[in-house]
């Protein structure tokens, strides 16, 4: 049995317990494990991988240092099997509702009744928890998971189909550029005749319309879904004289941002602002003791939201976390390549 399967009840004490499971709260238990600190992780999400997983596995990543390329599925992929040496139990499709101070460590109260001890807590959230913006259509949750998605998973899955995209961002502009290729007939639909989205990517959007591979609905909005049992026939659109259409289509994808939401965290006394946790910027350490936050829901003066900049804060919370819990052991700072993986582990 897999340490992901054998993880729910147990109530073993680790050092540290991170919640989230997205890329950043896997590099930390890296650099937790490189300092020999053990490791939970909870993520309310079924799997590993946060966004990188739920919204673009199939999404190519640019600014990761040594990957000129690498799709977001496969830098989880890549995440998980280096953070596996250090053995860390997952608690996934769980979330963290309450804690309890029990001055040495944290108690973490699970939705579902149960609870995990760690001796302090490393918020990794990301921006919290996350859901899709949807269009306002009547009936749109019947057809959800068989003809709308708000979520690529397996472009392959759209194969030969007719495709509606709605919205005017990158995800929006980013999935006609890989899927046009596939589609028998792929529309992108946007309220205005600019997009939100990289110029170039619009660019090469652009092109492929002129070469009738992408047909243009702008400026238009949805109106409504005709179909019968899940299954789409139709997309009702309205251009911008009001007159509404029928589109012929198989599959709606909108994509229309996400509904964040910090949950039971907003709740925790944490210094927030604007949904986001205020942390030492080079600590990483928030206004309660023995808790941390990295990543997107950490802010600070001139903080970048780069995966990137979340590896780094990692590592500053490994090392702070380890000087509080062992404050009579001086940390002597050694590279990887001097020190390797720790002996237990090779």
């Amino acid at each position: 049995m897999s340490d992901k399967e054998n993880l729910q009840e147990t109530e073993e004490m680790r050092d540290i317990a991170i919640i989230g499971a997205g890329p950043v709260g896997l590099f930390a238990v890296f650099e937790c494990g490189m300092l020999g600190l053990s490791c939970h992780v909870i993520d309310a999400l079924p799997h590993i991988g946060g966004q990188c997983s739920a919204l673009y596995p199939e999404k190519p990543i640019y600014d990761i240092p040594a990957y000129p390329e690498i799709l977001a599925s496969d830098l989880i992929g890549k995440l998980e099997e280096q953070a596996a040496p250090f053995r860390p139990l997952y608690h996934l499709g769980q979330q963290v509702v309450s804690l309890s101070d029990n001055d040495s460590f944290w108690q973490l109260n699970f939705k579902g009744g149960q609870a995990i001890r760690a001796k302090t807590i490393i918020i990794a959230g990301g921006a919290g928890a996350f859901g899709p913006n949807r269009p306002p259509l009547e009936d749109i949750e019947s057809y959800e998971g068989r003809s709308v998605f708000y979520t690529v998973q397996r472009k392959q899955d759209f194969e030969g189909k007719k495709i509606m995209i709605a919205g005017g961002g990158d995800s929006a502009v980013d999935w006609a550029l890989s899927l046009a290729p596939l589609a028998d007939k792929l529309y992108v639909l946007h309220r205005r005749d600019k997009f939100r989205a990289v110029p170039e990517s619009v660019k090469k959007m652009h092109a492929l319309a002129d070469q009738g591979q992408i047909e243009m609905l702008v400026p238009a909005q949805l109106k409504g879904l005709k179909g019968e049992n899940g299954v789409l026939s139709h997309v009702q659109i309205s251009g911008k004289d009001g007159n509404v259409q029928d589109i012929e289509a198989d599959v709606l994808l909108p994509f229309y941002g996400l509904s964040m939401d910090l949950g039971p965290i907003a709740q925790w006394g944490l210094n927030l602002d604007q949904n986001h946790i205020n942390v030492h910027p080079t600590t990483c350490q928030t206004n309660i003791d023995r808790i941390y936050a990295i990543g997107d829901i950490a802010a600070y003066e001139n903080k970048k939201k780069l995966i990137l900049t979340g590896f780094s804060e990692g590592s500053f919370a490994a090392h702070d976390i380890y000087q509080l819990l062992h404050p009579d052991t001086p940390l002597h700072f050694e590279y990887s390549t001097t020190k390797g993986l720790p002996d237990k582990l090779k």
